[in-house]
Formats: structure tokens, sequence, C-alpha cells
């Protein structure tokens, strides 16, 4: 039996030596590696992490104490050694989250994983313990340092080191990286902090005495005061230029570090001279993103931050080969446009590579700027960049427009700024769980006045459509589309004059109009399927890709006002919807057709494969087809309009639910 079976809880780990430690840090980077490498997931984040969390749980008392992970990715550590060692099903359905889960432990609280939130959520937290009498319990979060690139962490760090009564500790976990190199001015400041640990400095006892000095001399007229201001202004100075960590303390908040942390007595040293010292400190760790893994660490572009399956020897992929993806297909596109085009520029937070900015990037260094985990400064950034007559393009995961609504509404569109927004990973993305499918953007884009919103279906419309989005010059564009592998090309039998595609007419010649399938973006293919299963049925329908969802073209319009009844199948929740939209649109225009929108419903959905995820809301050809069928025969609402000579049925013929 290894060490690490022997770890059932966090309490386990007080009753080991140093050897002990030691072996058991190697024998989870080996753990790690051999099950991550069969499931995918985040290994890179970590292997750099083992010792930290070992000695976060060594050294403080959870769940009493409450450990928060900003990001979410960095918790495979805290799993295993609080009981989840079952990593065979991790990020599928029914197996781990790969991020905390409260379902999961009662050692797991934050579960959103998007980062630069864990400060705030430290901040709450501990004034929560100092205010129901339970001040004597600590928050600890471990942060990257990326995460630090986030104007959100630099809010709740000016107010929790307002009140030095909170047992906050913050362990900054600084690799150099977020998912590439860390970038910007507090990159360049955590680089320029040299080693030192001044244990005397964080004691109460030495706080304690310079406060009666400081009082003493304040005190003393005219010479004491003199005579303080020197003495602090030759402390601080000799201080800074051993260890210049005025950064922090200038907000009020202490400083150990940096310690090398991957040396597990360092690690705890100062963890433990954090909480001695029972206020908010800082605590700051050099790690090694990837560390004990030479494939990880011989790759440049993300040291392994996220892979899929690969060959644990050589660190090499075993599946997904030769398939194009989304991104790769924008990539090069974007690439191709700005060898065309100067004032194209491009911008992203924190993540060139995974988002296709790097090719981009390599023509064109001067014109791509990576601003950090700060996309609310990057949507307003590009107006700024729009006013000065460049045309920016910004690629961003499609969960974490979420966090930049406000500036894409106030500051883009209220401004008609020419900016185009490259959604990644929209729809259901699958593994990563609730916090990262990008489910959210069709309805929250809807409220915004003026915006063009494109769903491109293959590869050849994504290309089209991009190029289309930056010849926008007067409001917001957003093209957006799905993650992973791009799916075969499908070709529309019709353009109409409005850049409507009509994908299909089944059966063809048919002399009746019953069903109108709007597609939206990468569910063509189901939408087709459906198309098929319904010809089966003897029910004719209609396919058509609007291409741009947003404004309504009127060709749809009249298509709806065609047909019997219209389904509108799309990857986002229903509520507020592309298939809402539509149908606003239809009644404006006198057209009473019926509507179905056929989306997401209004809930968190678990990980899962994007099929199973899509099965379980219901979104397959075989439930779409049934409730359509429904429909048409008029047993189901919505219903379709009757045939001539028809009556429409009664409202009590109708199923109760």
């Amino acid at each position: 039996m290894g060490l690490l079976e022997t770890i059932h809880g966090p309490q386990d780990l007080s009753k080991l030596s140093d050897a002990q430690l030691t072996a058991l840090a190697q024998e989870i980077r080996t753990f790690l590696v051999s099950n991550v490498s069969r499931t995918g997931g985040h290994l890179g984040p970590n292997l750099g992490v083992v010792e930290l969390t070992l000695g976060i749980h060594r050294v403080f008392d959870s769940p009493r104490d409450s450990i928060i992970f900003d990001t979410g990715h960095q918790s495979y550590v805290h799993k295993l050694v609080t009981g989840r060692q079952d990593f065979s099903t991790l990020r599928q359905e029914g197996g781990l989250s790969g991020y905390p889960s409260r379902a999961e432990s009662v050692h797991d609280i934050v579960e959103s994983s998007h980062a630069s939130s864990s400060l705030s959520w430290a901040d709450g937290i501990s004034r929560a313990r100092v205010l129901s009498g339970e001040g004597d319990r600590y928050t600890v979060v471990l942060v990257g340092d990326g995460a630090l690139t986030g104007g959100m962490a630099w809010e709740a760090i000016n107010n929790i080191a307002a009140d030095k009564r909170r047992r906050v500790v913050i362990v900054v976990n600084d690799n150099g990286r977020s998912y590439a190199p860390t970038i910007g001015g507090v990159a360049d400041y955590l680089a320029s902090l040299r080693p030192t640990l001044d244990s005397v400095r964080t004691h109460r006892i030495y706080e304690r005495t310079l406060d009666r000095v400081k009082n003493r001399m304040q005190n003393g007229g005219p010479v004491g005061e003199f005579s303080y201001k020197s003495l602090h202004a030759m402390k601080k100075g000799i201080k800074d230029w051993w260890a210049p960590q005025g950064l922090f303390e200038d907000l009020g908040m202490k400083y150990v570090g940096p310690v090398d942390g991957h040396d597990q007595s360092a690690v705890e040293q100062a963890l433990h001279l954090a909480k001695n010292y029972e206020g908010p400190v800082i605590v700051h760790a050099i790690t090694e993103k990837g560390h004990g893994y030479a494939p990880a660490r011989a790759h440049e572009a993300d040291q392994f931050h996220a892979v899929g399956i690969i060959d644990p020897e050589t660190g090499e992929p075993v599946d997904g080969a030769g398939k194009q993806s989304w991104t790769a297909v924008f990539a090069n596109e974007i690439a191709d446009i700005a060898d065309e085009r100067p004032d194209i520029v491009g911008i992203t937070g924190a993540m060139l590579i995974p988002v296709g900015l790097h090719r981009f990037a390599a023509r064109h260094p001067d014109r791509v700027f990576d601003v950090g985990i700060a996309e609310q400064h990057a949507v307003t950034s590009a107006a700024g960049m729009a006013f000065g007559g460049l045309h920016p393009v910004i690629a961003l995961y499609a969960t974490f427009l979420n966090r930049a609504f406000d500036q894409l509404l106030m500051d883009v569109a209220l401004h008609k700024a020419g900016v185009t927004v490259v959604l990644d990973r929209s729809g259901v993305t699958g593994p990563d769980g609730a916090s990262h499918h990008g489910m959210w953007d069709l309805a929250l884009l809807q409220a915004i006045p003026g915006l063009h919103l494109a769903a491109p279906r293959d590869a050849s419309r994504l290309r089209e459509e991009l190029r289309e989005a930056v010849s926008i010059s007067d409001a917001p564009s957003v093209v957006r589309y799905s993650k992973g592998s791009v799916g075969a090309e499908v070709e529309a039998v019709e353009r109409l004059d409005d850049g409507v595609d009509v994908l299909s007419r089944r059966p063809a010649g048919s002399r009746t109009n019953d069903v109108l399938i709007v597609s939206v973006g990468a569910m063509s293919e189901l939408a087709l399927d459906v198309s098929n299963r319904l010809g089966a049925q003897g029910i004719s329908s209609t396919v058509i890709d609007p291409r741009w969802l947003l404004p309504v073209r009127r060709s749809v319009i009249d298509l709806a006002a065609e047909h019997r009844i219209v389904i509108v199948i799309e990857d986002g929740v229903r509520a507020g919807g592309v298939g809402s939209r539509i149908r606003q649109e239809m009644r404006s225009a006198g057209v009473d057709t019926a509507l179905n929108e056929v989306g997401l419903p209004v809930e968190f959905l678990d990980h899962g494969s994007r099929s199973q995820v899509l099965e379980r809301v219901g979104l397959t050809a075989q439930k779409i087809t049934h409730d359509v069928v429904a429909q048409v025969l008029g047993t189901k609402v919505p219903v379709a309009r009757p045939l001539a000579g028809d009556h429409a049925p009664a409202t009590d013929q109708f199923p109760r639910r």
C-alpha cells in the first residue's frame, strides 16, 4: 500500500514525517500523470501545487478553516487528500468534477472557477466569521499569479487589508503563468521580489512594539514626530531594498516570501508565520507549472495547462489527430485578415493560444494585446481603440463574456463602436461543467441594441461571417462557435437576398409548408436529422440557417408566415434566446404562426460529454421529432396552424401537466 492510499482526510497528513511527505508528493505526481493522461484534464497546474496543497492542509484545519481555490482547476491534489481518490471518471458524466464541487465534499466551497473572484469570496467569508463571533477561523485562498491581473482581485485586497481583525491568508502561486506566461505590471512586480523570510516582522509582539513606539514619538511634539518619520523612512527604505514588497504593504497587508513552493518545510514555515500573525497576510510562493513531469516542463506553449488523452510516457496526444478545430479555423482566418488590414488588432484575456490569436500575434506582434484576466477592461479598451481608428477583435471563451456584459452594452454598443467579439466554446462545452458551458451568450446578447450576432454552422461559414463581422464599423459584432472539432461542410440549396441560407426543403416540390426549422450555428446537423425524420412521417419541412441571428432577417419572418409552425433549435438557454427574439419579431410583423423554442433549460448543467449533456436535456433528433409531430397533429402546444378546412383543437383537448 502506498502512502496516498492511507490518506482519507486532511487530518492524516499530520502523522507524516518529512521523508514521508516527500514520498507522498512524488506519489501524488505519479498518480496525477497516470490518471489525467487517461481522462484528460488540468495536469500542469496541479503538478505545480502539490507541496502548497499539502502544506495548507497540514497548517490549517479544513473544513473549519475555509480553503478556496482560484481557479478551481488547481484543486486535484486537494481532492486527493480530502478522500476523493477515484479519478477513473474525472470530468465524465457521473464522475468527479474537474473543479471544486459542494456536492462532492464539505471541503469544497467555490464552484464557479472563474479567475480573480476568490478574494472577494474570502472577503465575504471572513467578514461573516467576525460578525458571527467566529473570528478565530481562517480563510485561506490559493490564487494563481495570473488571477492577480484581474481587477476584481485588487478590489477585494483593498477591502481585506482594511480590517486587521480578519484572518485571511492569501497564498500566491507564482509560476509566471496563467495559461501562458503572465503579463503586465503585476507580473513584473512579482518577478522583481527577492527571497526573504522575515519571521520577526510577522509576529504580533513586533507589531505591538511598533505601535507603542509610534504613539510615543508622535505624541512627543515636533521633535518626536520628526524622529518617527525619519526612522520609519529609513526602516522602509532598507526593507524595500532587501525585499521590495511595498505594493502589498502599502495596501496594509503583511507579506511573507518569496518561498520555494516545492520545499515542503519552507512552505509550512511560511504558512505558520502567516497563521500566527492572525491578520491578513500574503504568502508569495514560487512554483513550476508541470513540476516533476518532463513532458509538461518542456511544453513551452502552456506546460500542459489542460490536456486531452495523452501517452503518459511522452505526453503526446493519442486522440483527435487530424481533426480541425473551430479555434484553428478562426486562428488561420484572423491572421490572414490581419495581413490584409493594418487596422485590425487582437485582444485576449490571458489565453492567447486557447482562443486562437497566436498566429496573428506571430505575424504582427505589435497588434495583439494580452490584457490578463481582465475581460471588462478588454472590452472598454477595445471601444477606445475603435474610437482611435482601429478595428479590435476580442477573442474570449463564451462563459467569460458574462463578466463584460456592462462594458459591451454601455461602452461599445452605446457608442456604436466597431468592435468584433469572437466567442469560442459557445453552447454546451462538456467536461468542464456548469461554470464553463457557454450557454448564456445568446440570451445576454439579445438585449444589446444594434448588435450584430452570427453563429456559423461550419468552417466555411466561420471564415465568411468573420470577414463580414470585421466589415461592420458602426456597431458591435459577435461571432460565436462551439468547442472541439468542426463538422462536415453543410452546403445550402439556396441563399436568400438578405443572406439567409436554406439548407433543405423536404420533400422537394411539396405543396404544403408544415414546419420551418431555424437552425442556430452548429445545430444544423441536428436540424437536418429532424427534417429527415419528419419527412418519414409525411410532414414537410424547410430548414434554414439565418447565419446572422441579429438583426433578425426579414426572410425569416416571411418564411414563418408561410409555414404552420416554427421550430428554433439553439444551444443556448431557451429563456430570452434566439427563439424568443424571433417570436417577438414575428408578433411585431403581425405573423401569428406558432413557434417552439428548442434549447437548453435555465439550469446549471453538470459535466459530461457534449452529446451526453444534450441528450440529458432533450436536445436529440428523436425527442425533437416526437414533439414536433405532436404539435403538427394538434396534441401538444404550441399547436401548428390548421390546414385549410381543419379546425384548431379546443384548449381542453391538450394534456395537463
